[in-house]
């Protein structure tokens, strides 16, 4: 438990967090902190438990919360993976990222730990709160315990694969509670918690899909093969028998998904994966949800620093940027990499709607919204609603790829997954018979590196591999001693692994001692 930051939490939801009942994507989103509740009196009623998952669901937005002059909490988990730079070298934690000198004081660090916990500690009281609320329909009760157990699982797989062996904490705590202060619990006990949490979630009678961008089976289930493929690789080594797990899980939602196409798809263009009206549809299967009457997308330190490319005229920091290896790491004729096409952009229009000008270099564009900043001779609404995605079908296709072919090799079915992802960049595929279980892994590998990009997923894949793409030879290395492109340094064994925030380490004399390689206290 983050000891600095929960020691209240059993008020969180009501004076911080409490939200309206879900009907329809505005009051989904809008918070109010209501007076006449109490500790004592909240949980009573059917309508609690929907303003506690609500908070629970409000706290995935700490990602996009502040972290300094010209960053966000999500570079984080884009500064470390060498495939960004930036661009104004203002923000000395976050060039401490992108140097790989971070510590337990980095702002990123300490808050992705606290808004991690925070989510936790929300979750938990849905979890533990909500079965003792009477005249209560009994599907409303176990879907809502469902998605907080989807909620907290989310949150521990985030956790425990940025830290390692991290308190466990399932019951809401006070400054009384007996493990106030814990320990730090061991990873395969905290993957076995996830595990359970998803199982129960995927039990939990949620629908397939859910445009009010509610957890769903979809997300469940990608979640669950993400984790079991996960611990199949580093640190785990639990090997085959959880690929095949990932592999069986993630079939379950694309058998789902070709036989209802127009529940479950690829979109057919890039430029749908960041189209606001497709939030929450086809292929997004669980996205964080923005809304500018509470918040609005937080992903434009991606933008060109301070280029006119939106309707409010200049505005970006450029603080994210891809580095040009990565960037010239696409094949030719990858609609990826198609100026105005796939996820990159080298010209835009001024203003947003004016007239086409070149960008000067290549930028990420994968979370821009053309509806809020604008488009040739459309003005923008100025209002940036678009939702930042988590879980996409495209990815389910490629985890059921890799699990599949490490189960015995490449199978058609794992081909036929691998391929619709190089269908729709316009590449050709070679044959099935000219892959070896070797060759295609590196093949699926790099289709997650070039489709995956920029989703802060890239990091853990390189945690559970121990293995990096690199963009100038097009092949993977070890990651102990893989340089950067974005610092020309090298990566330690320390990091694989985060820094315990500082202030935890003192404040919890239970946390004991600092992740390896890193300042104790």
């Amino acid at each position: 438990m983050a000891h600095t930051t929960i020691k209240h939490i059993g008020r969180a939801v009501l004076f911080g967090f409490a939200l309206t009942s879900f009907v329809g994507c505005k009051t989904f989103l809008e918070e109010q902190a209501p007076s006449n509740l109490s500790p004592n009196n909240f949980y009573t009623i059917p309508d609690h438990a929907e303003a506690g998952i609500a908070a629970t669901y409000s706290g995935l937005r700490f990602m996009g919360g502040d972290a300094g002059i010209f960053s966000t909490n999500w570079q984080l988990l884009e500064a470390l993976t060498g495939t960004s730079t930036t661009e104004t070298a203002q923000n000395s934690d976050l060039n401490n990222l992108y140097g790989l000198v971070h510590d337990g004081n980095t702002v990123h660090v300490v808050n992705y730990w606290n808004g991690l916990y925070r989510l936790i500690a929300n979750a938990n009281l849905v979890i533990a709160r909500v079965p003792g609320i009477p005249q209560m329909d009994a599907a409303q009760r176990t879907k809502i315990l469902g998605e907080a157990r989807f909620l907290r699982a989310s949150a521990y797989f985030t956790a425990v694969r940025l830290w390692g062996d991290i308190p466990l904490i399932t019951q809401p705590q006070s400054a009384v509670s007996a493990d106030f202060m814990p320990v730090r619990t061991s990873q395969e006990d905290v993957y076995k918690l996830i595990v359970e949490d998803l199982t129960a979630a995927e039990a939990a009678g949620l629908a397939w899909t859910d445009v009010s961008g509610r957890a769903n089976l979809a997300a469940v289930k990608t979640q669950l093969s993400k984790v079991y493929l996960t611990m199949a690789g580093f640190p785990l080594s639990k090997g085959a028998s959880y690929y095949k797990l990932a592999a069986d899980k993630a079939l379950e939602v694309i058998t789902y998904a070709n036989a209802n196409p127009s529940s479950i798809n690829l979109f057919s263009t890039y430029d749908d994966v960041h189209r606001e009206s497709n939030k929450n549809r086809l292929e997004h299967l669980f996205m964080i949800q923005y809304n500018t009457s509470v918040a609005g997308n937080p992903m434009d330190n991606f933008y060109p620093n301070f280029k006119p490319v939106t309707y409010n005229g200049p505005g970006g920091t450029g603080s994210s940027v891809p580095t040009g290896s990565f960037y010239n790491s696409y094949e030719s004729g990858d609609l990826r990499a198609k100026d105005q096409v796939g996820y990159f952009y080298t010209t835009y229009y001024t203003n947003g709607n004016g007239a086409q000008f070149s960008l000067g270099a290549p930028y990420v564009f994968k979370h821009f919204n053309r509806t809020a900043n604008g488009t040739s001779g459309v003005a923008g609404t100025r209002q940036n609603n678009l939702n930042v995605p988590q879980i996409r079908f495209a990815e389910t296709l490629l985890i059921y790829a890799e699990a599949q072919n490490e189960v015995g090799g490449p199978n058609q079915a794992a081909y036929d997954a691998m391929k619709r992802i190089r269908d729709r960049a316009a590449l050709t595929t070679p044959a099935l018979g000219s892959f070896t279980q070797a060759t295609f892994r590196d093949a699926v590998l790099r289709e997650r590196w070039h489709e995956l990009c920029y989703e802060q997923l890239t990091w853990f894949d390189m945690v559970r591999l121990r293995k990096v793409y690199n963009d100038k030879t097009n092949g993977f290395d070890n990651f102990v001693g893989h340089i950067n492109p974005s610092s020309n340094q090298a990566l330690q064994e320390k990091h694989l692994l985060l820094p315990i925030p500082r202030q935890e380490l003192l404040n919890n004399p239970n946390l004991k001692t600092q992740n390896p390689g890193y300042p104790g206290v």
